[in-house]
């Protein structure tokens, strides 16, 4: 086992000194944000794909502190009900996976993201219940988007090399627990895995030890 700091931890500090620092407590190992919430504090992928002599140096930091990077991190909302949220979170995951492809990086941690309630809607809608009916509607339409958009990123990623889109199950996105995982893996294919952060299971009232156990392997 290994373990690794989310490199955002220390968004405030230049990629050197951040990496100084985190080598400096015996961590060799590291999460870096590429996108989305995380930021680009560290490493923005735009950049770095554009310019060949900016990828390298980035590269050689990583080099010189003798850190891995286990995954990029590009928390998002592809599937946002704003067009131009959802365009701009899928430009983000789509150059994290380029990116990704380029270091040698086979892993991107991010969230499932969450509609609206219909295809009219301003804002993202997390149905917690089935009644009244109408949110089993607003579940079923959401599912469809989702599937839909999570099979082409996921055949997407394939072709760049990333096997793993590791998804925080997140209150707030429709994968949000255990059953939501391994039913949007169950519909994409196994690109899909988790990114178990207790700290989102345990406010649910899911205890994370039986989490763990329901997403062995």
């Amino acid at each position: 086992m290994k373990l690794s700091v989310l490199a955002n931890l220390y968004g405030s500090l230049p990629l050197d000194k951040a990496l100084e620092k985190i080598t400096s407590l015996g961590v060799h190992c590291v999460e870096i944000g590429a996108g989305g919430y995380p930021g680009k504090d560290h490493c923005n992928p735009a950049e770095l794909l554009a310019d060949e002599k900016k990828l390298e140096a980035f590269k050689a930091t990583f080099k010189k502190y003798d850190v891995e990077i286990c995954a990029l991190a590009c928390h998002g909302n592809p599937i946002h009900p704003d067009k131009a949220i959802a365009k701009q979170f899928h430009a983000d995951m789509t150059n994290a996976i380029l990116l990704a492809e380029k270091i040698g990086v086979d892993t991107i941690v991010g969230f499932s993201g969450c509609p609206g309630s219909d295809p009219d809607a301003k804002r993202p809608t997390w149905v917690t219940c089935p009644w009244p009916d109408d949110f089993l509607a607003t579940l079923e339409y959401q599912w469809e988007v989702m599937i839909a958009y999570w099979k082409d990123m996921t055949a997407f990623a394939k072709a760049h090399g990333v096997t793993k889109i590791a998804l925080e199950m997140h209150p707030g996105f429709c994968v949000y627990n255990p059953e939501t995982l391994l039913k949007l893996r169950s519909a994409v294919g196994d690109v899909i895995g988790a990114n178990l952060d207790p700290s989102h299971l345990i406010w649910q009232g899911i205890n994370p030890v039986l989490a763990a156990r329901a997403l062995a392997g």
